[in-house]
C-alpha cells in the first residue's frame, strides 16, 4: 500500500517542500531511503524501526521503500523521521488516507518515541503557507515556531503516540494553535544600554547617530580605554525597531541555524554579532559540506562589530568585500549555489598602533614601519567601503567626571526614526530601504548638487584624491546629515560633515 506525507528541507534560506512517498509491499524484508538523502536521513531507518517498535507498533517482514520527492535536491537533516513513521504507519492501514492529507509534518525521533525539536521549521512552514497548507504537525518544542506564520495552525505532540492521537481527531484538544493576525512586533532594547552612559565624546555621538541614520559602515579609531567598544555596543539602541518584515527574515535565518529555539519568539531586536578575531573565513561568510549561514547572515538587519579589526586575518577581512557592496552572499559548490542575505551595518573599531596610542609620541614607542605595517592589515578596498570614520579621542578627568545629563538613546533614536521615514518616503517603490544601500544611479538621482555645492565638491575631489567610491559615499552620507536636519537639499555644511568622517582614514593611512 502506498502513502504520501508532505514534509520539507531547507537550502541555503530556501525552503521546499518534500513529498514523503513511503510504500509497503510483499518481498525480501528490507528498509530503504532514495530521493538523494544524507547521511542523517539514512539513519532514520534505524531510529523510526526503534521508536516505532518501542510505541507499540510491531513493524511486519515485508518490503519498506521510501521515497523523497523531488529526487534531484539534497536532503540533510533529521526532520524526516516523523514523516516516514506516519507514512509507514498510513501504507499499513493504521491511518486513514484524509488523516493525512493537507498537513504537514516535521520532527526527530528519539528511540523511545519522543519527538525532538528539529531546525528550519520557520521557512518551511511559510513556504507551506504559501503552497496552501494551512495545519502543521511538529515537536511540541517547534510548535510556536509554525504557529508563528500567519494563516498556519500548528499543533505540538511530545511522541508519535500523541502525533497519531492528533491527526485520528483522539487528541484531549482537538483544535490547533492559530497565530493571533494582529500581533505585531514591539521594540526592544537591550538592557542597561544607554548612549547616556557615555560620557564625552560628542563628535564620536554623532557620527554613530549618523551611521544609524543612513545604515552606513562606520570605522572607529582610537585609544585603549577611550571608549570605542562602549558605543559600538549601544547603537543598536537607537536603531529603530525591526519591523514585522524584517522580524521574520531575521528569525528565518537564526532557525535555519537552531539558535531561535533558544529564543522562544521571533527576533524583535536588531541583531548585534561581535565575533572574535580568530574568527574563520568559512564562519564569517558562511559555507561547510551542508552549506550553513555565516556569522555576517546571522547579523543581517542589524549590527556586525569588529572589535580589535587588524588582529582579523587579512584574507578573513577581504571576504566581506563583495557582501558590503551586493548585501548578500553568494556561496558556489559543485552541488549547487546558495545565497545568503547580508544586509548588515558594520562597525569596527582598531588602536592606530600596536601600542595603541599614536600619534601621540610622548606614550607610543611604535617606529613607523611598525604603524605602517600594523595599519596595512586593513586593505585599501575594506576601508574605502567605510562610510564614516572617525577618532576617537582620549578622555580627559573633566570629561570622565562631568556631571551633567547626557541624551538618552531614546532620544536619538527619535531623530533617527524621523530621518528614516523621510528615507521610505523618498525611495517608495524602488526596493531602497535606506541612503546606505543607494548605487551611482540613485546618488545620481537624489543627491543632486547645486552649482555651489558642485564646485566645493571638485575642489575636494582634488584635493583629498578620491575615489569614485568615496565620492559617492561622501554624497550619501551628506543626504542622510541633511534628513537629520531636515532639509530637502544636500547644502555644503551637509558636504563639508560628511567630508570629515573621510579625515581619519587620511590622518593615520598616508
Amino acid at each position: 500500500m502506498l502513502s504520501t506525507i508532505i514534509s520539507g528541507a531547507v537550502y541555503g534560506v530556501q525552503s521546499h517542500l518534500i513529498q514523503v512517498e513511503v510504500d509497503v509491499s510483499q518481498g525480501l524484508p528490507c528498509f530503504q531511503i532514495v530521493g538523494l538523502p544524507g547521511s542523517e536521513v539514512r539513519e532514520a531507518r534505524e531510529r523510526v524501526k526503534v521508536a516505532l517498535k518501542n510505541v507499540g507498533v510491531k513493524l511486519p517482514p515485508m518490503c519498506i521503500n521510501v521515497n523523497l520527492s523531488p529526487a534531484d535536491l539534497p536532503k540533510n537533516g533529521t526532520m524526516f523521521d516523523l514523516p516516514v513513521a506516519v507514512g509507514i504507519m498510513a501504507a499499513l492501514g493504521k491511518l486513514k488516507k484524509e488523516e493525512t492529507e493537507g498537513i504537514l509534518l516535521l520532527g526527530e525521533l528519539g528511540l523511545s518515541g519522543e519527538l525532538k525539536p528539529v531546525k528550519g521549521v520557520l521557512p518551511i512552514a511559510r513556504e507551506a503557507a504559501a503552497r496552501g497548507i494551512r495545519r502543521c504537525l511538529l515537536p511540541a518544542e517547534n510548535a510556536w515556531e509554525g504557529a508563528l506564520v500567519r494563516g498556519m495552525e500548528s499543533r505540538g505532540a511530545a511522541d508519535v503516540q500523541a502525533a497519531v492521537e492528533i491527526l485520528q481527531g483522539r487528541a484531549q484538544k482537538a483544535s490547533f494553535v492559530l497565530r493571533d493576525e494582529g500581533e505585531e512586533t514591539a521594540a526592544r532594547q537591550e538592557d542597561g544600554l544607554d548612549f547616556a552612559d557615555i560620557h564625552g565624546q560628542p563628535v564620536l555621538k554623532r557620527a554613530a547617530e549618523v551611521a544609524a541614520a543612513g545604515f552606513h559602515n562606520l570605522l572607529i579609531i582610537g585609544a585603549p580605554g577611550s571608549g570605542k567598544t562602549m558605543l559600538a555596543r549601544r547603537i543598536p539602541s537607537i536603531l529603530p525597531p525591526l519591523s514585522m518584515e524584517e522580524s521574520m527574515e531575521v528569525s528565518t535565518i537564526y532557525s535555519i541555524c537552531g539558535l531561535l529555539q533558544t529564543a522562544g519568539s521571533l527576533k524583535t531586536t536588531r541583531p548585534f554579532l561581535h565575533p572574535h578575531h580568530t574568527i574563520t573565513g568559512r564562519a564569517l561568510v558562511g559555507g561547510g559540506r551542508v552549506p550553513m549561514p555565516g556569522v555576517i547572515s546571522l547579523a543581517h538587519r542589524g549590527v556586525l562589530f569588529l572589535d580589535e579589526l587588524p588582529e582579523f586575518k587579512r584574507e578573513t577581512l577581504d571576504l566581506l568585500r563583495q557582501p558590503l557592496e551586493d548585501r548578500q552572499v553568494q556561496i558556489a559548490r559543485s552541488s549547487g549555489g546558495q545565497c545568503y542575505p547580508a544586509d548588515f551595518m558594520l562597525v569596527g573599531a582598531m588602536n592606530p598602533c600596536p601600542c595603541g596610542f599614536y600619534p601621540d609620541r610622548e606614550r607610543c614607542r611604535c617606529t613607523p614601519y611598525e604603524v605602517k605595517r600594523y595599519l596595512s592589515r586593513v586593505s585599501g578596498p575594506i576601508l574605502d567601503r567605510m562610510d564614516i570614520c572617525v577618532e576617537a579621542l582620549p578622555m580627559g578627568f573633566s570629561d570622565i567626571t562631568a556631571q551633567g545629563e547626557e541624551e538618552s538613546s531614546e532620544a536619538v533614536r527619535r531623530r533617527v526614526m524621523e530621518a528614516r521615514r523621510r528615507q521610505e518616503v523618498r525611495f517608495a517603490g524602488t526596493g531602497i530601504r535606506f541612503n546606505g544601500d543607494m548605487g551611482p544611479r540613485e546618488v545620481e538621482r537624489y543627491c543632486k548638487l547645486e552649482e555651489a555645492q558642485m564646485d566645493y565638491m571638485e575642489r575636494m575631489f582634488s584635493c583629498m584624491q578620491l575615489t569614485a567610491r568615496a565620492y559617492h559615499r561622501i554624497l550619501k552620507v551628506a543626504r542622510t546629515i541633511a534628513d537629520l536636519a531636515g532639509s530637502e537639499g544636500i547644502a555644503e555644511a551637509h558636504l563639508a560633515e560628511a567630508i570629515c568622517y573621510r579625515q581619519a582614514d587620511r590622518k593615520f593611512w598616508q
